[in-house]
């Protein structure tokens, strides 16, 4: 199999397989375990950084115009990345999952919304029902999916953050961590002084799992760098959709979450919608490379 496509589904598959991992951690509360990722996640690529020489080029390329751009994305990710970590640990796991296969179509809607961009036809149709799952679970559960459209919003506001942005992969996301770094380091000092602080006061094996929360958000980034190098956008758009399934299967089938038959229409009509605009890319694809 070709290298890049390994890559990517490494990527995906490690994503998808972070609820387990901050399952394990369910016992620290949501904003100390949100503070432990931004922090060592800091020190993981800033030690890559550090390694590639590239810290020094990053320092010499930064500008006030960069700075804002970076301010609010990481605003966004940092909010996104609470509201996942506490969906997990609080049992939503399905709901978040939904929010992660919602976000694609969303961010086409933004770019219809924001950046005048036009869609063909038949692209329509899955908006109309991917809105149509989303109005059906909200009259179903009796109130909006928060989490989900929360984790699709920010993460999509997210993404149109960063296509204005002009560093590279690493080094956005190290820039975006050390704007995050005060706030989670005052949290973890604030806890510690208050006696609430769960690093080192719980076991060895909690302790390395807060550590290692720098490289389970850093490996996947690795990886999917360098699949985004040997794979077509295509592809990589395609193969997105393994992590909110491995994701929802995680929640469903190991953590024995409820999945009614409401949130199977629901469920299903957003499916449905991921389907068909990926089906409408690729038919559009050949046929725009036909004719060339």
């Amino acid at each position: 199999m070709n290298p890049g496509i390994l890559a990517a589904l490494g990527a995906y598959i490690c994503w998808g397989l972070l609820p387990v991992y901050w399952k394990l951690l369910s016992h620290v509360p949501a904003p100390e375990l949100l503070s432990h990722r931004i922090v060592w996640s800091f020190a993981a690529l800033g030690l890559f950084l550090l390694a590639s020489k590239r810290l020094g080029a990053l320092w010499r390329t930064l500008s006030p115009a960069i700075w804002r751009i970076y301010f609010w994305a990481a605003a966004l990710v940092g909010v996104n990345w609470f509201i996942y970590v506490w969906s997990v640990n609080a049992g939503y796991i399905v709901e978040a999952s939904l929010g992660y296969f919602i976000t694609p179509l969303l961010s086409v809607f933004l770019g219809i919304f924001f950046f005048k961009e036009r869609l063909r036809r038949l692209q329509w149709i899955p908006l109309f029902l991917a809105c149509s799952g989303v109005l059906y679970l909200t009259v179903s559960y009796g109130h909006l999916p928060w989490i989900a459209l929360s984790l699709a919003i920010t993460f999509s506001l997210y993404g149109m953050a960063k296509k204005k942005a002009p560093l590279g992969a690493f080094e956005g996301l190290t820039l975006e961590t050390a704007l995050l770094v005060p706030m989670a380091l005052g949290w973890l000092v604030w806890n510690e002084y208050t006696g609430a602080g769960a690093f080192l006061h719980t076991s060895l094996r909690s302790d390395l799992l807060l550590m290692g929360a720098g490289i389970v958000t850093t490996l996947p980034l690795v990886m999917f760098a360098a699949a985004t190098h040997r794979v077509p956008l295509s592809m990589i758009g395609m193969l997105q959709y393994v992590a909110p399934t491995i994701q929802f299967l995680i929640g469903v089938c190991v953590y024995k979450e409820p999945f009614t038959s409401d949130q199977s229409v629901g469920f299903g009509l957003v499916w449905a919608a991921v389907l068909i605009f990926w089906l409408e890319r690729w038919i559009a694809g050949r046929g725009l490379r036909r004719l060339v």
